[in-house]
C-alpha cells in the first residue's frame, strides 16, 4: 500500500495588493509538515506554481527549501515537483540534480526526452511501486509548431491535440509498469473544460485554448494530479482526474472557498481511497458589496473569528458619486474591532443604461479616437476627480517600448 498526497498552486511569495502573505504561506508549509507524518504519506505531488513569479524574494526560497528540509525528515519518501506557468524553469531545475540526493524530482520545464519526465517510486527493498509521470505546464513551443495563416479554430484543435498527444506518448512506457500491477500517476498544470476559475489565475493559453476533457488523458492513468485551478475540483465528474486547489484564498473572489489538499490510496494499481484533507485557515477574508447603507451595515455586523492573524475585508462600494472619505468613514466603524486589520476598497461607479441611439454614438465616436484617447477616456471615466497626467505618461512609454520591439 501507498499513499500520495497532491497539492498544487503554493505562489509563494504571493501578495494581495501591497500586503504580504508569507505568515499564510508558513501557516500552510508547517501544517502540511504534520500532515505528512499524521496521515503516513509516502510520495508528496506538488502540481506546479510553486512561486508567484519566476524571479521569487529570497524569502519565498527560504519558505521551499526550508520545508522541503522538514519534509525529509518525515516518513514522506518522495517528492516530485513539477513547474507552473508563474514558474521559471530556471529557477526550479537549478537544484535538481542536489535535491534528487534527497528524493525530491523536480521537472520545471519539458525536457528533450520523454522518458525524463518518467519518475519511479522504490520502496526500501529498491522495488518500483509506483510511477509519476510528471508532467510540467505545457507552454504553446513544447506542443504545437505555428503555421502561417492557420484559423483561430485550427490553432484551438492543434493545441488541444498536441497536449493530448503529449501524455498519450507516455502509453509506450508505462505498459510494462501496468503489467506489473503498479500504479502510474500523471501531473499536469493546465486549464480543463468545465472548470471553475477565481479572479487569481491568469489565462495560460490564449482564450479558451489548450482547455481539453478528462476523456483525452490515456485510460491508462489511476490518477492525474492537476494544478493551475485554484478552487478543488474534478475534471468532468472523473473521480480520479482533480485539481487540489491553492493552500490559501489568493484572491477575495476565493473567500468562501474550502482549502484541501489530496490524498490518494493506492495498493498495487488499485486506487482504493480518495480523500479531501480541509486546510486549516489562519487568516478569514471577507468580500463586502452594496451601496453604502448595505457596506457600513455588514462591516458592523462582522465579528471576530478567533483565528491566529486577523481579518481582511474587500469592500466593493456600489455608488453612482465617488465618495471621497470612504476610507475615513469605514476606518471609524471598525475602530473597536481590532481583529480587522485592512480594508481593501473599491468604489464601482453605477451607470445608466443606454439607448440604442446612444451606444451607437459611442461606437462610432470610439473609432474616430486613437489608442491614447481612448485611454484617457477610460481613465478618466474610472477616476473623474484623479489627475491622470502620471497615467497618460506610462502609456505613452508603454506604446513606445511596444513600438521600438517591432522594430
Amino acid at each position: 500500500m501507498i499513499k500520495v498526497l497532491h497539492t498544487a498552486d503554493w505562489h509563494l511569495g504571493k501578495r494581495l495588493e501591497q500586503c504580504e502573505r508569507t505568515d499564510e504561506h508558513q501557516h500552510f508549509l508547517d501544517w502540511l509538515v504534520e500532515t505528512l507524518s499524521a496521515q503516513k504519506v509516502d510520495v508528496l505531488i506538488v502540481a506546479g506554481d510553486i512561486f508567484d513569479t519566476g524571479n521569487p524574494s529570497n524569502l519565498a526560497l527560504k519558505q521551499y527549501y526550508n520545508f522541503l528540509w522538514k519534509a525529509s525528515e518525515t516518513c514522506c519518501r518522495n517528492v516530485v515537483i513539477i513547474g507552473g506557468n508563474h514558474d521559471s524553469v530556471a529557477t526550479l531545475d537549478a537544484p535538481k540534480e542536489l535535491l534528487r540526493i534527497f528524493n525530491v524530482h523536480v521537472v520545471g520545464g519539458v525536457p528533450d526526452e520523454c522518458a525524463d519526465q518518467i519518475i519511479t517510486i522504490k520502496n526500501k527493498e529498491e522495488k518500483i511501486e509506483l510511477v509519476v509521470c510528471a508532467v510540467p505546464f505545457l507552454r504553446d513551443k513544447d506542443v504545437r509548431r505555428s503555421v502561417a495563416g492557420e484559423t483561430t479554430a485550427e490553432q484551438e484543435g492543434r493545441l488541444k491535440q498536441g497536449i493530448s498527444d503529449h501524455y498519450h506518448q507516455f502509453k509506450k512506457h508505462i505498459g510494462i509498469y501496468r503489467q506489473n500491477k503498479i500504479p502510474v500517476i500523471a501531473t499536469g498544470h493546465l486549464y480543463t473544460s468545465g472548470g471553475t476559475s477565481s479572479d487569481s489565475e491568469n489565462e495560460i493559453y490564449v482564450g479558451n485554448l489548450g482547455r481539453i476533457s478528462g476523456d483525452q488523458f490515456p485510460a491508462e492513468f489511476d490518477y492525474v494530479a492537476l494544478g493551475h485551478l485554484h478552487r478543488p475540483q474534478l475534471v468532468n465528474k472523473m473521480d480520479h482526474i482533480r485539481y487540489s486547489g491553492s493552500p490559501i484564498p489568493l484572491s477575495f473572489s476565493e473567500a468562501g472557498d474550502c482549502k484541501v489538499v489530496v490524498v490518494a490510496e493506492f495498493e498495487n494499481e488499485k486506487l482504493l481511497k480518495i480523500e479531501q484533507i480541509m486546510i486549516p485557515p489562519c487568516r478569514k477574508l471577507y468580500r463586502i458589496k452594496g451601496n453604502l447603507e448595505t457596506v457600513r451595515a455588514k462591516l458592523q455586523l462582522i465579528n471576530d473569528d478567533k483565528m491566529k492573524l486577523p481579518q481582511w475585508i474587500e469592500i466593493q462600494l456600489e455608488t453612482e458619486a465617488i465618495v471621497h472619505d470612504l476610507q475615513e468613514q469605514l476606518n471609524h466603524l471598525i475602530r473597536d474591532k481590532h481583529f480587522i486589520e485592512q480594508l481593501f476598497i473599491r468604489q464601482n461607479a453605477i451607470r445608466k443604461a443606454k439607448n440604442l441611439d446612444e451606444k451607437t454614438e459611442e461606437i462610432l465616436s470610439l473609432n474616430d479616437l486613437d489608442p491614447r484617447s481612448v485611454f484617457r477616456k477610460k481613465i478618466e471615466s474610472a477616476f473623474p476627480t484623479a489627475d491622470v497626467s502620471e497615467m497618460l505618461k506610462t502609456f505613452d512609454e508603454a506604446v513606445e517600448l511596444f513600438h521600438d520591439g517591432e522594430g
